[in-house]
């Protein structure tokens, strides 16, 4: 095969194109190793993360759980853009909020030493720590919260609605800089959710 011409648009991949160079740079279980790969950049193709956490291509959600993890453990965030990433090619994709939601958490050491580990609906595990925080983001219009916590290299997951609900019930009030905050421990970080004047009573 020639070789490209010197200056030449390199050809946007597809979804199956992605798959195949994804599944031959994987090395075993979990995420590749994308901060380690920079490819030439492919421009945006019309791949979607809803925020609901349901992955669409070209409009029609990827239905085979085994794909959309494939595609989980290529993305990376580079500042405001998110993008799936090989050693010889990378694409942006849209994120209407976070890439993942976390369905799940499970307590570890309850106590002072309490660690909660959160699963996500792609699979991956995170304890909520220094290198993982928790945050909650209210809608400025209704105030409703948005929790989500970190999984890895800046790429974040939703709280979802149950798993806050289990996470309030293990809330505790603290001060921080001189403001006393309902919020939860983990990983000996004590992560804020909403000052306890705002609390309803």
């Amino acid at each position: 095969m020639a070789k490209a011409m010197s200056g030449q648009i390199p050809v946007k991949p597809d979804a199956e194109g992605l798959a195949a160079s994804a599944l031959a740079a994987q090395k075993g279980k979990g995420p590749a190793p994308v901060h380690l790969w920079n490819p030439p950049f492919n421009g945006d193709i019309d791949m979607r993360i809803a925020r609901d956490g349901t992955w669409f291509y070209q409009n029609s959600p990827i239905n085979r759980e085994a794909l959309v993890r494939l595609f989980a453990s290529i993305l990376r965030k580079d500042e405001d853009r998110y993008v799936l990433v090989t050693p010889v090619e990378m694409v942006g994709i849209t994120v209407e909020d976070a890439p993942f939601v976390a369905i799940n958490f499970e307590i570890k050491n309850a106590g002072l030493n309490q660690e909660l580990e959160f699963e996500t609906n792609v699979g991956d595990f995170a304890t909520a720590g220094p290198e993982n925080p928790i945050r909650v983001a209210l809608d400025p219009q209704t105030g409703e919260p948005s929790p989500y916590v970190m999984i890895r290299a800046g790429l974040e997951a939703r709280i979802d609605r149950k798993s806050f609900y289990r996470l309030i019930e293990l809330g505790e009030t603290q001060p921080l800089d001189g403001t006393d905050w309902f919020g939860i421990h983990s990983g000996g970080v004590f992560f804020p959710i909403i000052s306890s004047q705002s609390l309803e009573i």
